[in-house]
């Protein structure tokens, strides 16, 4: 009965700002943070951090392709080599800036296309893990559950915490929706809200057809950038806690 929330923080750049991270940061226990590659800059991360600690979040690092104009939502084709360095490169900064800020980083999740990759090709997956090994074995991978991101971190040794999203709809492999896809988003708080207990409360995914797909859940995330996800981020916590659920990071 105990469960993480999560949302993706420091998403904006230089002047720009995405989101509410100030009010989210009050909401979630855990925060993953971009690290400069689809967004966030060194001044934005040390803020995050500072932030979080402050509220006793904790933070993980946040990698993505280095896409700021597509927001790390364009597939951009590397070697392996090249993903595993950018994903050490990019989870460096952030401790970097986690310590600056007086926090620690505990775990790593992939954004964006470059999640999506890892969940449906193995290689991309080994990639990001022997990244992770290489930096600090000790870091938790976030993952969703079931995938190739999965069986990856847990073949290498490292420990995971497996991840449902709360504001989108699955498809019939467990893998998200494309964003294309009507339903694939929801929008609706009270909505959000109750589909996710049901997740959680009965272990399982739920597709877009109704079906249920068995999985265990240590952490749900609300997107940040999402215009609802201050809305959103409260009434699920809220939910959940009515539920019975203790709301506490992963990581201690």
């Amino acid at each position: 009965m105990r469960i993480d929330l999560n949302a993706d923080l420091g998403e904006g750049y230089g002047a720009y700002t995405l989101g509410d991270d100030a009010a989210l940061l009050d909401i979630v226990t855990s925060a993953s943070v971009a690290c400069g590659f689809h967004a966030g800059d060194p001044s934005i991360m040390v803020a995050t951090a500072r932030a979080a600690k402050a509220r006793g979040v904790a933070v993980g690092a946040h990698p993505g392709f280095d896409d700021l104009r597509g927001f790390g939502r364009r597939v951009i084709r590397a070697t392996p080599g090249e993903i595993e360095a950018d994903v050490a490169y990019q989870i460096g900064a952030l401790q970097a800036c986690a310590a600056l800020a007086g926090h620690r980083v505990t775990h790593v999740k992939a954004h964006g296309a470059l999640a999506n990759l890892s969940n449906a090709e193995a290689g991309v997956a080994q990639a990001i893990v022997r990244a992770v090994r290489g930096v600090d074995p000790g870091l938790v991978v976030m993952v969703m559950p079931g995938l190739e991101a999965e069986r990856a971190a847990e073949a290498a040794g490292l420990t995971v915490a497996r991840e449902i999203y709360a504001d989108r709809a699955y498809a019939e492999d467990g893998q998200l929706a494309p964003r294309s896809q009507a339903g694939a988003v929801i929008t609706d708080p009270v909505e959000v809200a109750e589909r996710t207990r049901r997740m959680v409360e009965e272990g399982a995914l739920l597709t877009l057809s109704g079906r249920r797909i068995p999985v265990a859940i240590d952490t749900v995330c609300v997107h940040g950038d999402d215009p609802h996800a201050v809305a959103t981020a409260a009434a699920v916590r809220r939910t959940l806690e009515e539920a019975g659920f203790t709301l506490a990071p992963f990581v201690a």
